[in-house]
């Protein structure tokens, strides 16, 4: 998420409650979890585990529960809870503001795009031209979608993400501040859910085809011309290319990659990035001829084992 305009170190140290350490005008333009920031940004962590990486990382300012110094061309916040402090950055930038209408006045809807009753259009949420949404669907605050999208019937597009930290025996809530891009020529299908950024983009690229009942996690991105098949799940911060097939049921977990032209047949489970042009199948997945050479053994493994106990009951055997 980008501010307004640039910040000074002062003006956020002033927000947060926090001790600035670095050149008090230096500046700040925007703000970005650790798996999306940006140079420029402003970026928390509050465990020795990552201060390396956040301290390392693109980011330009860096909220953090202890004093250290600072890398050159950087700038620290000092606060005993940076998730907190983060969190008022949110909600000052990118506050939840209660509908008024069912189609918010900020919306910009383009030229023959048709949206049907009860779909639900939130504040500054971008439509382009010849679309058709279909009823009840649910386009949450600062989405964009491009020309000739087709969004089927009881559809949410950006929800919040699924995003929490435990402390004290209790979850706290990563308020979701980013947005859900969806490319030209998109069609979703009935039921599905489309989570928005943490602080960045869900993107759903050109001319990609979702099916029924499908989860996309946050600060996902779908490349173009993909196919996904009904009943996938597809977990947060995954990156799938241009030209995949996802068939129903696959599962994806978070922070991976799936190549270029990639088919994954149904009911499987990706656990890790996988190359593209390749066929793959199973749980975890493999390539799909050597899962297959896999399941045909062990179809005749009762056999094998059932003659190895019948040599081993004549070995056995009295003479």
């Amino acid at each position: 998420m980008k501010f307004p305009e640039p910040l000074s170190l002062t003006s956020l140290a002033a927000l947060t409650g926090s001790e600035a350490i670095g050149d008090l005008n230096h500046l700040t333009a925007g703000l970005n979890e650790i798996h999306m920031v940006e140079p420029g940004d402003i970026t928390f962590v509050d465990h020795p585990k990552y201060y390396d990486k956040a301290l390392n990382s693109k980011a330009t300012t860096i909220l953090i529960n202890k004093k250290v110094d600072p890398p050159a061309g950087k700038a620290l916040l000092v606060h005993p809870d940076p998730f907190a402090a983060f969190l008022t950055i949110i909600r000052k930038f990118r506050p939840f503001v209660p509908a008024t209408a069912v189609v918010s006045s900020t919306a910009i809807i383009g030229e023959g795009t048709i949206i049907q009753p009860g779909t639900f259009i939130g504040e500054h949420v971008v439509i382009g031209r010849d679309c058709l949404i279909h009823s009840n669907v649910s386009i949450y605050d600062h989405c964009v979608l491009g020309d000739n999208v087709v969004i089927h019937a009881n559809t949410v597009i950006g929800a919040d993400a699924f995003y929490f930290q435990k402390k004290n025996g209790e979850f706290r809530k990563f308020e979701s501040c980013g947005r859900v891009i969806i490319g030209d020529k998109v069609e979703i299908g009935a039921l599905c859910s489309i989570d928005r950024g943490v602080t960045g983009d869900t993107t759903i690229d050109t001319d990609t085809k979702l099916d029924n009942h499908i989860q996309v996690g946050h600060d996902t991105y779908i490349g173009k011309h993909c196919l996904i098949g009904a009943h996938c799940a597809i977990a947060g911060v995954t990156r799938i290319e241009d030209d995949v097939i996802l068939w129903g049921r696959v599962s994806v977990n978070k922070d991976l990659v799936i190549g270029k032209g990639a088919i994954v047949l149904a009911t499987s489970g990706v656990d890790k990035s996988i190359e593209g042009g390749k066929t793959y199948f199973g749980i975890p997945v493999d390539e799909s001829r050597k899962r297959w050479r896999e399941l045909v053994a062990l179809k005749h493994l009762p056999d094998l084992l059932a003659r190895q106990n019948g040599m081993d009951i004549d070995q056995d055997s009295p003479q």
